[in-house]
């Protein structure tokens, strides 16, 4: 069984092929970054055009040699993501599977994040705990099976990922600012600003970033050279917003006496975050696992592979399923 897939929530323009026996047999990403950098953060008239413009290109990628007759299903995501951006990807799905005659599997894409290190590694079974961190979300979730998600703990703000791009902002790095305060941290010292760990010492597994990035805001404006800090600051807040997801980590796996833990979305990338979570596994005798890098950031490969596990519902093909919010345990 080959399963296109199709990715268009936010900035990536993403296609892949599963074949069921093989794995990803093709796959292509194209990144709006660059674009949006000018800007400091995603533009989603923006995005939706250049998914409009690119997505053709990026399907001819994937595919190779490959023949587009012999797909079987596309599944595609359909939220939560940016409106206009999630109907392009939407449109072409059922466009293409019309002239296919094949099905299509809307596909959750944070339930997709969740499954993606099942592309690398063949040792995961449920039940387990998954740290979703990205841009957009800072979820806790219990992974009871396939379709089953029980939120454990979520953020009260800001998701971390997006207090990342913010400090980084504040720091007058690029966009996006994750990377670039990793890459920074390096030089820094992490001790060196005392910054705090919102919620870290709270019985429940809620997490909070706002106050966090805040402390940094003022930590600047007390400063007569910033430049010669940028170094400190990255490290400094990058060490807090890691203890405490660290900490929240252990809390959960103690509560829940799971032996498991997935990480995924684009903050799992983080070589700070893989590091103490492998301490952890160490520390507790838990397996983790990471996706490889490539698919810790939105791509399709995820898409095809979750498409891959569900049965196509052959009373809503055609219809519109887009939404831009889209809790997960409402899957």
């Amino acid at each position: 069984m080959l399963t296109l897939g199709i990715e268009t929530s936010c900035d990536e323009t993403a296609v892949a092929i599963y074949d069921s026996g093989k794995g990803i047999v093709g796959e292509s990403v194209f990144s709006q970054i660059d674009m949006h950098a000018e800007y400091g953060g995603v533009v989603p008239e923006l995005a939706s055009r250049d998914h409009c413009l690119k997505i053709i290109s990026v399907l001819e990628e994937a595919l190779g040699k490959g023949k587009i007759e012999d797909i079987d299903q596309i599944a595609y995501t359909s939220g939560p993501g940016l409106l206009g951006a999630l109907l392009v990807g939407e449109s072409f799905a059922h466009g293409l599977a019309a002239g296919l005659g094949v099905p299509t599997i809307p596909v959750h894409h944070l339930e997709a994040h969740l499954m993606a290190p099942a592309l690398d590694f063949d040792d995961i079974n449920f039940p387990f705990i998954s740290l979703l961190v990205s841009g957009g979300h800072s979820l806790i979730i219990d992974v009871k099976g396939l379709g089953e998600y029980s939120i454990l703990g979520e953020s009260q703000d800001d998701a971390v990922g997006e207090a990342f791009d913010k400090v980084g902002k504040l720091l007058k790095l690029p966009y996006p600012g994750g990377p670039h305060i990793e890459r920074i941290a390096k030089e820094g010292n992490p001790k060196k600003f005392n910054y705090p760990r919102p919620m870290i010492n709270k019985n429940n597994l809620d997490l909070s970033f706002s106050g966090l990035k805040t402390a940094v805001l003022y930590s600047i404006r007390d400063l007569d050279n910033l430049d010669e800090h940028i170094p400190d600051i990255a490290a400094s807040f990058q060490r807090a917003a890691i203890d405490v997801l660290v900490s929240k980590i252990k809390k959960s796996m103690l509560q829940t006496s799971r032996d498991t833990l997935i990480l995924a979305g684009g903050v799992a990338a983080n070589g700070l975050l893989r590091k103490e979570m492998s301490n952890l596994e160490n520390e507790m005798g838990i397996k983790v696992r990471y996706p490889a890098m490539k698919h810790c950031t939105d791509n399709a490969a995820m898409i095809a592979y979750l498409g891959s596990l569900k049965t196509p519902n052959l009373s809503n093909q055609g219809q519109s399923c887009a939404r831009p919010r889209w809790p997960l345990n409402e899957v």
